[in-house]
């Protein structure tokens, strides 16, 4: 869950407002709803079907000795990348932004308690991260600020020769996915998003056994992001600063990726499978509702907010080699959290939440086994095997560090990462298909395919040690 600050513009300020990016968004993301329809300033998705495709094998840019990063954003999910990368081994901090001064200063301390230079420091509103991409001498930008600020880092990182990582989503329309995988390819620069959920240990561990064939060919998957927000949305500070307002103008799976990207990886999407299609449909909105009538002063002016996002919102994927994939998101109701994550494949089959597995063969008849208790030690990820692993402390049990950790060491290496902008854009723009098909009353809507036919030869990912 990213913890963020908020984003608030200047009057004074000479760049689009914030209204103005999401007005300009919602126009990009009727231009691509439209099809072949021609709105000013957008290009068609039928048009970047006839430009050359994606490498055949993912990008690796050269090798660095050290990477030295700047962060945009630091609140919650910021502070916690940044205290995550001072143990990484070839990372230094050497900028930090934000639009509030005491957040920059107090992760400036941080870096400079950690034994290393103190960063620069970057407070002049929220356009001053184009300062940073393009005054300091960086390897890479790291963005944790709220979604809709994600794309705009990421161009001008890459713009200014650095590689971007982003937060979940990489972004929010379909235009702003091409956007990334445009500027990408033109800048030759990773744009990666850093979902950390593919660095849990029991998605690592399933993708091994996946690997392994232990569940015969994969056919299908259900994974989602479920999880009570409401605290969270309604809070006077960090994601309660900004998340709340998506619900009162979209309508969809808004945060697709934590579940999706696992079981994008077992698929191996953009890696011999791409996303097809999707339908999707959301309920009634109540929850939020009920929530601001229960919990806010009666003076409060939250009360009078109107929510549109459907408080379960149900989503179908169907990948072109013919798997199918069942996509939730629940964050306005009470429950415990889960992702699901089931995978099931001609040989067996796992369920989440709590983990559990069913394997021909092996497990009881019509029985489940414990996977981590019963499996762990035959199917462990290598990576949770390795002294990585010993660093991996905090960050939602671990795995936040394992992604940076893995970020770091394929940038020294100069080695492709585990996921790129090709996965950024595919991942993340199920969410606004998802909001065309739900006003659509839940019509089919094709997925764009942003390696352009190099998806049928490309590697899939695989099993690496630490």
């Amino acid at each position: 869950m990213n913890t963020e600050p908020e984003t608030r513009v200047s009057a004074s300020s000479s760049e689009p407002s914030r209204r103005d990016l999401i007005r300009l968004g919602a126009i990009a993301g009727l231009g691509a709803a439209l099809g072949g329809v021609s709105v000013p300033g957008c290009t068609s998705t039928g048009s970047r079907a006839q430009m050359a495709a994606a490498t055949q094998e993912p990008f690796a840019a050269p090798p660095l000795e050290r990477v030295r990063i700047g962060f945009v954003g630091v609140g919650g999910m910021g502070s916690n990348h940044v205290n995550q990368m001072l143990k990484v081994p070839g990372a230094e901090i050497r900028a930090i932004c934000d639009i509030v001064p005491e957040k920059v200063a107090r992760n400036q301390d941080t870096v400079e308690k950690a034994g290393q230079p103190r960063p620069a420091g970057y407070d002049r509103g929220p356009w001053d991260f184009k300062r940073l991409c393009e005054q300091e001498n960086l390897d890479l930008v790291f963005t944790a600020t709220p979604w809709e600020w994600h794309v705009p880092v990421c161009v001008a990182a890459m713009k200014a020769g650095k590689h971007a990582a982003t937060e979940v989503p990489a972004a929010v329309t379909l235009e702003e996915c091409w956007q990334l995988v445009e500027t990408a390819e033109k800048y030759r620069k990773h744009c990666v998003m850093m979902e950390n959920c593919c660095y849990d240990r029991a998605e690592m561990m399933v993708l091994h056994m996946v690997r392994r064939g232990v569940f015969g060919e994969v056919l299908h998957g259900e994974c989602g992001y479920l999880h009570d927000l409401r605290a969270v949305k309604f809070s006077a500070e960090g994601e309660g600063l900004w998340r709340r307002a998506h619900a009162m103008t979209r309508n969809g799976d808004l945060y697709p990726t934590h579940g999706l990207g696992p079981i994008a990886q077992c698929m191996d999407i953009n890696r011999g499978d791409r996303f097809d299609y999707l339908v999707s449909m959301s309920g009634p909105s109540r929850g939020l509702q009920l929530y601001q009538q229960e919990h806010l002063a009666a003076d409060d002016p939250r009360r009078s907010e109107k929510y549109v996002l459907g408080d379960m919102n149900l989503t179908l994927i169907k990948t072109v080699n013919g798997r199918t994939i069942y996509l939730v998101h629940d964050t306005n109701l009470p429950r415990p959290y889960s992702r699901i994550q089931t995978v099931r494949g001609t040989r067996g089959v796992k369920m989440g939440y709590p983990e559990r597995i069913h394997i021909e063969g092996r497990s009881p008849a019509d029985d489940w086994e414990p996977m981590l208790e019963k499996y762990a030690e035959e199917f462990e990820h290598p990576l949770w095997k390795s002294e990585a692993v010993k660093k991996a402390s905090g960050g939602h049990g671990g795995m936040d560090y394992l992604e940076d950790y893995r970020l770091i060491r394929c940038l020294v290496a100069g080695e492709p990462l585990d996921a790129d902008v090709y996965d950024a854009a595919a991942w993340s723009c199920t969410s606004a298909l998802t909001e065309q098909s739900v006003a659509k009353r839940s019509r089919a809507m094709d997925v764009p395919d942003f390696t352009r036919g190099a998806w049928k030869t490309r590697s899939p990912v695989g099993i690496v040690a630490g």
